[in-house]
């Protein structure tokens, strides 16, 4: 196969890369050639994300390339979920779009589920799990508040595909993208014209519905004479990062779980068909979105979030040490000492981490954690305990044995944190790879160029390319067992 070069736009709700990959001899290498923030901007009581600034930063990748004098294959562009641009009907964008940490959809999920359409309805037909900035619930804020722009809007595109349209110019409703918002019907694989019309929208607002692998367009002829490119097809790919980063999870076969370690972690299956029952409900699992047909049944857990803050939070002399520094200071505490639930409320968004688990230990007659080392222990002990019962949950869903856990993204580098994950859930371990979102968003333009057959091979080409660190059990799993009991009983789930 002669070498060729994609480009992947990835962007994350903090910063954004551009990257080229290449495709030769069964083996797949990338090369940064942007990484810049992604800034969110407080203006009027509201947060907007900046898609002008966001738009710049693909057409300066874009630049590089042709300065290079590198012809590319195509062009793909992932980014993380619900959020969404309205265009005019004379094909301006009628405002930045508001982000999904914006506090206008505070209580309004309830409002919607109590007066609009039930809790129950909105799950069957969606099988999504409920977060109040799901679009479905952004939506009915914005209808509440006599939105202006949402008045006058043409077109509602998320904003993956918003940037492929400011592109391409061809409007598209991406399915893995369009899946988180609580607003698809994963059974007709379309939106709910029943939930579009309760937030006063329409289907017709809404792009067509492409699957992952469909080319959108080209560039404009306008994008063309800026970058020195020429018509070089966009792809789209899985729209929604945890989608591109799920298809990159570098399987033999069907028997695995993932978890997508960041700061958040999203541990799930990859089905067939969307799994909506009464227990998914009861725990509250989502169905999003995924390559070749197949359903992503995960569910968000709150991950590295709780370290980050804390983080933040300590004296300089902490924040200067290393990662590996002063996570190894956490394995020299007592383990098991002090145990929190990371999805309690308490830690969504607290003005102080630290005393946001210290008050939870004190509420639930635990030893209060003090030192950065024993908060540390507690987050890690913690979150391990919760990835337990989440794993077997997963279990009790699938048709198939779970053999492997595939722990990709960041928090795949967390040696100590996926030791723990091995032996809380008694399964074999696969950490890596560390940048999975832009490897399965250029491998998805790879199979729609047809370089790739199907999804195992792509897979396979994955596992080729990168390392994999294998975690086993370390033989505590008596102890394992002794602290799952104790985190059920702290947390009131036995």
């Amino acid at each position: 196969m002669s070498k060729k070069y994609y480009f992947a736009v990835d962007l994350g709700a903090t910063s954004g890369r551009t990257i080229l990959g290449t495709l030769a001899d069964g083996r797949l290498e990338q090369e940064e050639l942007t990484r810049f923030p992604n800034n969110l901007i407080e203006t009027g009581g509201h947060f907007y994300w900046d898609i002008y600034a966001l738009y710049f930063e693909m057409i300066r990748g874009l630049k590089e390339v042709a300065h290079r004098g590198i012809t590319l294959t195509s062009i793909g562009i992932d980014t993380w979920g619900v959020d969404f641009v309205f265009i005019g009907d004379d094909g301006a964008i009628l405002r930045n779009p508001m982000a999904y940490r914006d506090p206008h959809t505070f209580g309004r999920m309830e409002e919607y589920l109590e007066e609009v359409v039930s809790q129950r309805e909105v799950y069957d037909i969606t099988g999504i799990q409920f977060m109040n900035f799901n679009s479905l619930f952004q939506l009915y804020a914005m209808r509440k508040d006599a939105n202006s722009a949402m008045k006058m809007a043409e077109k509602v595109l998320f904003v993956p595909d918003a940037l492929s349209w400011m592109l391409t110019g061809e409007a598209v409703c991406e399915y893995t993208i369009a899946s988180t918002s609580q607003m698809l019907d994963p059974r007709t694989g379309d939106l709910s014209e029943k939930l579009i019309e309760s937030v006063g929208m329409k289907r017709s607002q809404f792009g067509r519905m492409v699957q992952p692998g469909t080319q959108i367009g080209v560039l404009t002829e306008e994008v063309q004479n800026i970058t020195g490119l020429g018509a070089v097809p966009v792809i789209a790919v899985a729209g929604h990062d945890t989608g591109a980063a799920v298809a990159a999870v570098p399987a033999k076969n069907e028997q695995f779980a993932y978890l997508s370690s960041g700061t958040w972690s999203l541990m799930g299956i990859e089905t067939k068909d969307a799994i909506i029952n009464n227990r998914s409900y009861e725990l509250n699992f989502t169905n999003e979105g995924g390559i070749e047909g197949t359903t992503r049944f995960l569910k968000n857990i709150c991950g590295m979030w709780l370290y980050e803050r804390c983080r933040k939070e300590w004296p300089e002399e902490v924040r200067q040490l290393s990662h590996p520094e002063l996570q190894g200071s956490a394995m020299r505490v007592e383990a098991f000492r002090s145990i929190i639930n990371p999805d309690d409320k308490a830690f969504a968004n607290p003005p102080s981490m630290i005393g946001a688990i210290q008050q939870y230990c004190r509420e639930t007659n635990q030893p209060v954690p003090e030192t950065p080392a024993e908060i540390c222990r507690c987050i890690f002990d913690s979150l391990s305990l919760r990835y337990r019962q989440v794993f077997g949950w997963l279990k009790e869903f699938a048709d198939f044995d779970i053999n492997v856990l595939h722990v990709i993204g960041g928090g795949s580098l967390n040696k100590y944190l996926t030791q723990f994950t091995a032996d809380a859930c008694d399964v074999e371990v696969l950490a890596g790879p560390q940048e999975c979102t832009a490897i399965g968003n250029i491998m998805l333009q790879a199979k729609a160029s047809s370089d790739v057959a199907d999804i195992w091979q792509m897979r396979a080409i994955i596992a080729n390319s990168v390392e994999m660190v294998p975690y086993h059990p370390s033989g505590d799993k008596a102890a394992w067992d002794a602290a799952y009991e104790k985190y059920l009983t702290i947390t009131n789930q036995k």
